[in-house]
């Protein structure tokens, strides 16, 4: 089924500010809060797909990405591992950890939580529960040649990084009996306060410093991660890259980044494309620029020549008479973009060489040319456009 529309799913539009994208995902939130609508997973949908909105749209950078590339442009067109590329993927967990301050809870420090309130403090323990901290993201480069951008590529990385320790399977304890409650906040992972206002009482909830949101503490740490529950070592990923990336691009691959301690989720693996500059061939968005250089004698009587293109060499005629500055274009020679059909094109510039010596002879036979009418500029004829008109001409080709 197709994804719906950011926009359409927080009910804003693409000029909304950070603010009306955070009031407008706090209510559709609190519409759809699985609290609210237990046992109804049509509305649990409803609060995920909210999520990954916002987590989108509240994201200048992503959301710059979004805006111009649609959800290929966050998934890269299918997406891979999981989440896929993108803010796909997401749990309940993921989603109360990640937007706790939309809620009110579990953003660190205590703030009004209107699930506390309303729902008896289900949602602040369930953001935190049973939760370690976090893993860091990742950033690696990868490198692609002009031809895997064309093609869309599969990479094979090795990438260095902290995962979960094989002896504790990432609890940091020694054993399960090494494990009990937390003495600070008594199992529930959080820190709740009742503050009196001029609106009555208000439930404030922080993560406990203690246990870090857990609820757990450990009396006997693992002897092989101190207690962390992850250990240093690297993990080999295969990456589907989709055709059309830019260089400077960036994709997501979720839960790929280093491993949460203590039973922590995650980060996240970011991605930055960099494409290789190819030795002929410049790049222009989707099209790709050649720059030909031809003799004058190929320029008046015409030629076969070849040129590269990023399939490989391809033979080009030079038509007769072709003047200094002309613009060829070989349809769908370019690259794709990632997110629509068709390619771009290649465009081949012509450059006229000039010599800079000549021998005696070579000056005896241009001077018998030189009187010649045919070898006289003429300006305003079809074969002498000037430069604004070469121009126009290939934007309306």
């Amino acid at each position: 089924m197709a994804k719906r529309d950011f926009y359409e799913i927080l009910d804003v539009s693409k000029t909304a500010t950070k603010e009306e994208i955070k009031k407008a995902y706090r209510k559709t939130a609190l519409k759809f809060h699985p609290d609210r609508n237990q046992g109804d997973k049509a509305a649990e949908e409803k609060f995920k797909e909210a999520a990954e909105a916002y987590e989108v749209l509240s994201d200048p950078q992503k959301k710059a990405q979004y805006d111009q590339f649609g959800h290929a442009g966050m998934n890269g067109g299918g997406g891979y591992g999981g989440g896929g590329f993108g803010g796909g993927g997401m749990n309940m967990e993921d989603i109360f950890r990640n937007f706790g301050d939309i809620f009110g809870g579990g953003g660190g420090g205590g703030s009004f939580d209107p699930f506390e309130s309303v729902f008896g403090g289900t949602g602040g323990s369930r953001q935190s529960r049973g939760r370690g901290k976090r893993g860091s993201n990742l950033r690696i480069k990868v490198k692609l040649t002009l031809k895997e951008v064309a093609d869309g590529a599969k990479k094979t990385i090795k990438v260095k990084k902290q995962v979960v320790c094989g002896t504790c399977e990432g609890s940091g304890a020694k054993d399960p009996s090494s494990v009990g409650k937390c003495s600070v906040c008594g199992g529930s992972g959080v820190m709740r306060k009742v503050t009196n206002t001029i609106l009555g009482q208000m439930q404030t909830t922080a993560t406990c410093y203690s246990c870090n949101g857990s609820g757990q503490q450990i009396t006997k740490k693992c002897v092989t991660c101190n207690g962390l529950g992850v250990v240093y070592g690297e993990e080999n990923l295969t990456l589907d890259i989709p055709a059309g990336v830019q260089d400077g691009m960036q994709l997501s691959l979720s839960g790929k980044g280093n491993a949460g301690e203590q039973g922590g989720s995650s980060g996240d693996l970011i991605i930055l494309i960099e494409v290789e500059n190819h030795p002929e061939l410049e790049v222009d968005g989707q099209n790709v620029i050649y720059n030909l250089h031809i003799s004058f004698i190929d320029a008046v009587l015409g030629a076969s020549v070849e040129v590269p293109t990023i399939e490989g060499k391809a033979k080009f005629k030079i038509p007769t008479g072709t003047q200094a500055g002309k613009v060829f274009r070989l349809n769908g020679k370019g690259l794709p973009a990632v997110n629509a059909y068709g390619k771009g094109d290649q465009l081949i510039l012509v450059n006229v060489y000039t010599p800079t010596e000549l021998s005696a002879e070579e000056k005896k036979l241009l001077e018998k040319l030189r009187e010649s009418e045919n070898f006289k500029p003429k300006p305003g004829t079809k074969t002498e456009k000037g430069f604004f008109d070469r121009m126009r001409d290939f934007f309306v080709e």
